[in-house]
């Protein structure tokens, strides 16, 4: 059995990491797509922030359930058939005739997309959970970065050279084969369904939701719902900043390349950072440097912003490594699915319904002025970060 177990935990991370790298490289390859349906189609800013909200939506709105239902079917057949999911909404996109197509499609691959990070952030921290879970997750996490570094990138020089149609569709068969190989190699580790672990007094005492700590639980939320709202929003509208500034779609995909390409190193620069500050200075620091960052976007030429974008992802990505490896810390380990559930759903909401209002402030004031609220509204954090007090402990390995 323990043999088994050693062989079960690193092949369950690699397939949580590539899922991770296939995910986040699909949802935030649409910031690249987004100033070329603009132009094709001919829509206005708060209608780009619609088809950010239909996407992130949908990915919010399906959290929960996808940790629920995995208590029922499985975790691994769950996130195969999410994953085939959101693969036939990205093909169909490359069949897309207008607006109202878009909305719909983004939707459909958004809800597929949903199962990713609950179920795989469940997966891992179940098969490390007597080893360096905190570690582990920050490597998980890790992985989502080089997606999101690496497929916006690719996408954008395929759009050029083949059109975005052609684009789209390759990135949804590249996650039906991603389906097929989750489903076969989870399928393979004969993981329980998380409704067959024992139900201990824990969960019990601390409710269906299993969190032993409320009031931590509550206020990492907060700050994660307006880290994700800070992301989500500057990222959607960072390319018209770029093409206001003389970008063009290659320059873009770029852009957006150097901005996850630094926050992939935020991910580890801040956990070592938090080893040594701890996470409520942590948090602080990271959030004080990417309101400042995007303040500082607004005033710098076309290529000196390119140089800022790699450090301002470093803040911009840093903060969620360590929100994202206390969450397990805070709960019940057989609830944990619908806990990163509930967890990821009031970020990514939060996420999903800033583009449409960002994007009616922008239509009305223009792109700079929605920036600037952008990166006034993170300092925010920085007060919530001073309430957690450390119940939290940075490098914690024990079970909840």
């Amino acid at each position: 059995m323990h043999n088994m177990h050693r062989r079960r935990a690193p092949a369950t991370l690699v397939t949580a990491c590539a899922t991770h790298i296939l995910h986040d490289g699909l949802s935030d390859l649409l910031y690249v797509m987004f100033p070329v349906w603009a132009r094709e189609f001919a829509l206005s800013f708060a209608q780009v922030g619609a088809m950010k909200t239909s996407y992130s939506g949908a990915l919010a709105l399906f959290q929960i359930p996808a940790g629920l239902l995995a208590e029922r079917w499985g975790e691994a057949r769950l996130l195969a058939l999410g994953t085939a999911v959101c693969g036939l909404g990205f093909v169909s996109l490359g069949m897309a005739a207008g607006f109202g197509w878009l909305l719909a499609l983004l939707f459909l691959a958004g809800v597929g997309s949903s199962v990713q990070h609950p179920l795989s952030s469940s997966l891992v921290s179940r098969a490390y959970e007597e080893g360096p879970r905190r570690l582990i997750l920050g490597t998980y996490n890790f992985a989502g970065d080089l997606g999101k570094t690496t497929l916006p990138a690719a996408v954008a020089l395929v759009t050029v050279w083949g059109g975005w149609r052609w684009a789209t569709g390759s990135v949804g068969f590249l996650a039906l084969a991603g389906a097929m190989g989750i489903l076969l190699v989870l399928a393979g580790l004969a993981h329980e369904p998380a409704k067959q672990h024992r139900r201990t007094e824990a969960s019990i005492r601390e409710g269906e939701w299993g969190i032993q700590d409320f009031r931590s639980f509550v206020l990492l939320s907060t700050i994660h719902m307006i880290d994700s709202t800070t992301r989500t929003s500057l990222l959607t509208y960072l390319p018209f900043l770029l093409i206001a500034k003389g970008g063009t779609v290659e320059i873009i995909g770029l852009a957006v390349g150097l901005t996850f390409a630094g926050g992939a190193a935020g991910k580890f620069l801040c956990g070592a950072v938090a080893e040594r500050l701890g996470i409520i200075r942590t948090v602080v620091l990271t959030e004080a440097a990417t309101g400042a960052g995007i303040l500082t976007l607004l005033f710098l030429p076309l290529h000196s912003v390119l140089v800022v974008l790699p450090l301002l992802g470093v803040a911009l990505n840093g903060t969620s490594s360590v929100l994202y490896g206390s969450v397990a810390d805070l709960v019940v380990p057989e609830k944990r699915s619908r806990a990163y559930g509930l967890f990821y759903t009031l970020g990514i909401g939060s996420g999903a319904l800033s583009p449409t209002a960002y994007g009616v402030l922008s239509d009305w004031a223009g792109i700079p002025a929605t920036l600037a609220s952008i990166g006034i509204l993170v300092l925010v954090t920085i007060p919530i970060a001073t309430l957690l007090r450390t119940p939290l402990k940075v490098g914690s390995t024990r079970a909840p």
